[in-house]
């Protein structure tokens, strides 16, 4: 296959693979159909079918390249800080961008699609890990705190509190409700002076600047 056929096929994959999110995180797993993704992507049968060959296809490239539909720009050092912004600029992510947004819908959805698989919420448990190791070897924990359980803990919170904002108000008040968890939250993971030099952003925008 020559240079520019292959850069077609990579085009029309990209264009698949976020018209399928559009319409997956529109309409859920059960409300989307291969002829509504084929509409959205301007693609043929053909041109589907030599990419995915199926909607069930499609759901599992959405929902397993999660992490890659992010790019989080870390900014300071590695600790709870860090881990706040990071939690604040996915807030951000899930207002504005629709391929993660499908996937994390999907990921709630699965067992409408026969799937258990918890391999995005991993991936999240492992950075969210990474940034508590090094909240520890800054000091900034309590001691009692084992970094593994909390980081599983702030993963199942996280998503708690997003599928209720959804519902509540499309994610729209996602920032306020992601304050008032870490607010709570803190005072059994810190220690009282690393509280006091904590910023919880007021907005994802400022998360994000």
């Amino acid at each position: 296959m020559d240079e520019p056929k292959q850069e077609r096929a990579v085009q029309t994959r990209a264009a698949i693979l976020r018209a399928a999110a559009e319409v997956f995180d529109e309409f859920g797993y059960t409300g989307a159909s291969i002829s509504k993704i084929m509409e959205r992507a301007q693609v043929t049968q053909g041109g589907m079918y030599f990419h995915f060959k199926s909607k069930l296809g499609l759901a599992h490239a959405v929902l397993a390249h999660q992490q890659d539909f992010v790019h989080f720009p870390p900014q300071g050092v590695p600790g709870l800080q860090l881990l706040i912004d990071l939690n604040f600029f996915l807030a951000r992510e899930l207002q504005t961008n629709v391929l993660f947004r499908a996937s994390v819908r999907l990921a709630v959805e699965q067992g409408d699609f026969g799937l258990r698989d918890d391999t995005a919420y991993q991936e999240w448990v492992d950075q969210f890990h990474d940034l508590l190791c090094a909240a520890r070897e800054r000091g900034e924990l309590l001691p009692y705190v084992d970094e593994r359980e909390f980081a599983n803990v702030l993963v199942g919170a996280y998503s708690g509190v997003q599928v209720f904002s959804n519902i509540a108000s499309g994610r729209a008040d996602l920032q306020e409700r992601l304050a008032s968890m870490w607010r709570y939250l803190l005072p059994g993971l810190a220690t009282p002076q690393t509280i006091a030099e904590l910023r919880i952003p007021r907005d994802v925008q400022e998360a994000a600047a």
